[in-house]
């Protein structure tokens, strides 16, 4: 090994007897190719840190748009579930009535008690309320004799408190023998296989705007058909809300709506945020703050020293002042005394 390396030596000495090779080629060469190596290495750390901010910054941002996206939406959700109403409420409406036993059919006029809710309200406090009754009445010869017939509902509160009454006449809507024998031959396959009845649903409006009250809201229903000779199959009760302003245009154009209101939750959120961050970015008014504080404690603290204190330390002053007159006379005539020398009245 250590022939090799004097070899070498050797060789090189004989090439280049001075190192004229080695101090002006070789090491300026070996010198820039390791400045050059350096300068990349240090460009590609910090590309990589450039990019790993870059990718930071896009993640915050990311992160910072879907948080406003989605609590505006979750403001116009809230927002549509609190101001909207249920738009209709469905009851089945059982009717009961006594039969008697000289007389065919119901001896009383059929009615019913239709339980809205027990505990918290059901119908929205300033909304009007379309209340109807839906008879399902068959076209039996009996019905069409019966002609017109009166539809009566009481509305009541938790404490059985009348809040409403209302009574509406009601009757089978009239067909021809004609048109009825035209509907039936032409509805025959139909009516064979059970698709089709012969009967018809009348509705009777009860109430066109009814309001609820909030602090005697309405529980109860109490319905009445006043004859005793009408035939149903079952009866029902709507209560249909009344929209109109912007609840109808959110209820008939949702998706307009929707970004309308998210647009606008989403304006005011981002206002909100720059205002705050131009607020909190500018310092100097922190800096106010508390300057203006310390001089009121600096003004507490005056105020709240007494003064007789401040007599007291001044009487002490003079009287430390006083005694240290006279103490130096006294030193004065020692002195004087020591060193053979008294002091004549005019020094006194």
């Amino acid at each position: 090994m250590s022939l090799t390396t004097g070899l070498y030596k050797m060789i090189v000495n004989f090439v280049d007897p001075f190192g004229i090779i080695r101090g002006y080629v070789v090491k300026p060469a070996s010198d820039f190719a390791f400045s050059l190596f350096v300068h990349y290495k240090n460009r590609t750390a910090e590309g990589v840190n450039n990019v790993r901010e870059l990718i930071l910054k896009i993640l915050i941002v990311l992160f910072a748009i879907a948080v406003v996206a989605w609590t505006a939406i979750f403001m116009y959700i809230t927002f549509y579930y609190t101001y909207m109403p249920a738009i209709a409420h469905m009851r089945p409406v059982h009717m009961q009535f006594k039969t008697c036993d000289y007389v065919t059919g119901p001896c009383t006029y059929p009615s019913a008690h239709v339980s809205l809710t027990k505990k918290q309200q059901l119908l929205m406090v300033g909304q009007p309320y379309k209340v109807l009754i839906n008879i399902d009445m068959p076209e039996t010869p009996q019905n069409q004799d019966v002609g017109m017939f009166m539809v009566c509902a009481e509305m009541r509160d938790q404490s059985t408190s009348l809040r409403g009454h209302s009574c509406r006449s009601a009757m089978l809507r009239y067909k021809s023998p004609l048109l009825k024998s035209l509907i039936t031959w032409i509805m025959s396959p139909l009516l064979i296989l059970g698709l089709r009845e012969q009967k018809q649903i009348i509705p009777v409006e009860l109430f066109s705007d009814y309001l609820d009250e909030k602090t005697y809201p309405v529980t109860d229903i109490y319905v009445e058909i006043q004859n005793k000779a009408v035939q149903f199959y079952e009866v029902n009760l709507q209560i249909t809300a009344q929209l109109s302003g912007l609840r109808f245009f959110m209820f008939h154009w949702p998706i307009l709506s929707a970004v309308i209101g998210v647009s606008t939750n989403l304006f005011v959120i981002l206002l909100i945020c720059l205002l705050s961050w131009y607020h909190w970015s500018d310092t100097s008014w922190i800096e106010e703050a508390r300057e203006k504080y310390r001089a009121m404690k600096v003004e507490e603290t005056e105020s709240t020293t007494p003064k007789h204190e401040e007599v007291s330390t001044t009487s002490r002053d003079d009287s430390h002042s006083f005694i240290d007159d006279e103490d130096l006379s006294m030193i004065e005539d020692i002195r004087a005394f020591r060193e053979g020398t008294e002091p004549t009245l005019e020094d006194k």
